[in-house]
């Protein structure tokens, strides 16, 4: 991470589940924010210093407002992370791709592929000087080929290699695409309606996984969180 005092980040879908928990450790770190949420809540209130900006990042006027926002925390305009967390599942319950409204499936890529790459279009400059981080967040459906997963996993494999991409276009920035894991999020709930999903762990336990991500700047390419907290745990039982 570039050694500045105040380091800026971006983060997409912050006002629950990964984006928030993600928000509040930055913030406790000392980090300048902007985050945004197309229903924000009482995110405002938990990030009182962070930049807030309501909508959707599917809308292009929208993304004008998140860059913004981001020149409003650094004069300079530099941006040190960003985090592509917001995504759409599609339809609940999840359809079989024979019968996928095409409507719902254009709209899980407008959110899970296009708006992160216009987000990276957009300030590519800013996180070029600043020799940033793009974290792009996926999945395992991306990888595996779950009945029903057909929308949302063809949508994260190919944030997958869109990010793959990036990594090879942008040597000097570090590009990650991360797969959070299941998590106790509404997200995993609508997936899955009418089950109980209690025993996924909550998006807040991910997250030291994603700060050691950061820290270490790996060379750039697919990482799950698991690994880095085994990893961790691990490091901890051999001293």
């Amino acid at each position: 991470m570039n050694q500045i005092t105040q380091p800026t980040a971006l983060i997409t879908g912050a006002s629950k589940g990964l984006g928030r928990a993600l928000a509040g450790a930055l913030v406790a770190r000392g980090w300048r924010l902007a985050v945004d949420a197309r229903a924000p809540g009482s995110l405002a209130a938990e990030l009182p210093d962070a930049a807030v900006v309501t909508g959707d990042v599917t809308e292009p006027g929208h993304r004008v407002a998140l860059a913004a926002a981001v020149s409003r925390l650094d004069r300079l305009g530099r941006l040190d992370l960003l985090v592509n967390n917001a995504s759409d599942l599609g339809p609940s319950p999840l359809p079989a791709l024979a019968r996928y409204p095409l409507e719902a499936l254009r709209r899980v890529y407008e959110t899970d592929v296009v708006a992160p790459l216009a987000l990276v279009q957009m300030l590519a400059p800013r996180l070029r000087d600043a020799g940033g981080i793009v974290v792009n967040v996926s999945s395992d459906a991306a990888v595996e080929p779950y009945p029903g997963w057909g929308g949302y996993g063809s949508a994260k494999a190919a944030l997958d290699q869109l990010s793959a991409v990036l990594a090879a276009e942008e040597p000097d920035l570090r590009v990650y695409a991360v797969d959070p894991g299941d998590m106790r999020t509404d997200m995993h709930q609508a997936a899955f309606p009418g089950e109980d999903i209690t025993d996924r762990p909550e998006p807040a336990t991910v997250v030291p996984a994603l700060l050691r991500l950061l820290d270490a700047r790996p060379p750039s390419g697919r990482y799950r969180a698991a690994d880095w907290a085994v990893a961790d745990a691990a490091s901890e039982t051999s001293r």
